[in-house]
């Protein structure tokens, strides 16, 4: 039995070999990973670079040509924070910090890569931030931003700044507005103003607690005047008369001593000069 190995078998073992060796060695360059959070785009060498119209890599293994390489992106929510000077309507000038949470839209990374790039926060966000604020803040009073319209301001700072994020491919989630501060004497006149609101909202309701006790008062004061006017038209002389006969019997009965001299009281009724047990 012929032991030594065939020349085509060797040929193939060795070809087999050479092509896993090549695969090992090109393993990195045909295969990538996206972590969590992340999206990658295609840069394809000879096919014209990023197709706008190429949905992302999401997370995960996948495999490429190994002339093209991946550009990734984070996609999870960040946030951009900026402190401002902005001028009010009447052109005091106000600090205030803005931060934005944002993220981009998956869908669209192909179109920011090529129109924004990867420094869309510095050269897109910051930016828009800048200019919606001073916008909205030139529309209103130093002392409505930090009390009743306060609201207002901040949901037209979110509207139009998701207008401008949406026109550069970038979700806004959130605004948020924070340590507003206004110049020192208009925070003073402001407080000097609020609290002179509160001592007439405290005189006022004092002057409407004492018209309520004097409407109680006159209340009560007719309510005795009709009493007194229905128990003296109820009295006349007879009923004096017949009371006191009632209780010139009731002493009669009594065994106290007692002098009573009949018929010389007023109105004929009998006076009771005293007595002693």
């Amino acid at each position: 039995m012929n032991s030594n190995p065939n020349p085509k078998q060797i040929r193939l073992i060795a070809t087999i070999g050479a092509v896993l060796f090549g695969v090992l060695i090109s393993w990195s360059s045909i295969t990538f990973t996206i972590s969590p959070g992340y999206a990658g785009l295609m840069f394809r060498t000879f096919n014209q670079g990023i197709s706008t119209d190429e949905i992302p890599f999401g997370q995960g293994f996948h495999f490429k040509a190994p002339w093209n390489r991946v550009i990734e992106y984070e996609v999870r929510q960040k946030e951009s924070m900026e402190h401002l000077n902005v001028l009010s309507a009447n052109l005091l000038k106000i600090e205030l910090d803005v931060t934005v949470f944002h993220q981009p839209l998956f869908a669209e990374l192909g179109r920011l890569e090529l129109e924004r790039g990867r420094r869309y926060e510095s050269d897109v966000i910051i930016p828009s931030m800048r200019s919606v604020a001073r916008e909205v803040f030139a529309k209103y009073l130093p002392e409505e931003i930090n009390t009743s319209k306060r609201e207002q301001i901040n949901d037209e700072i979110t509207a139009l700044l998701e207008a401008k994020l949406t026109e550069n491919f970038i979700q806004l989630n959130d605004v948020l507005i924070r340590n507003i501060k206004l110049p020192k004497t208009l925070e003073d006149a402001i407080e000097r103003k609020l609290q002179q609101e509160q001592e007439s909202l405290e005189y006022e309701f004092r002057l409407e607690k004492e018209a309520k006790e004097a409407d109680r008062k006159r209340i009560e004061a007719q309510g005795i005047k009709d009493f007194q006017e229905i128990v003296s038209e109820g009295i006349s002389n007879e009923l004096l008369r017949w009371k006191g006969i009632e209780a010139t019997s009731d002493l009669a009965k009594s065994p106290n001593s007692k002098v009573i001299v009949i018929g010389s009281g007023e109105d004929g009724l009998p006076i009771i000069l005293g007595g002693s047990n």
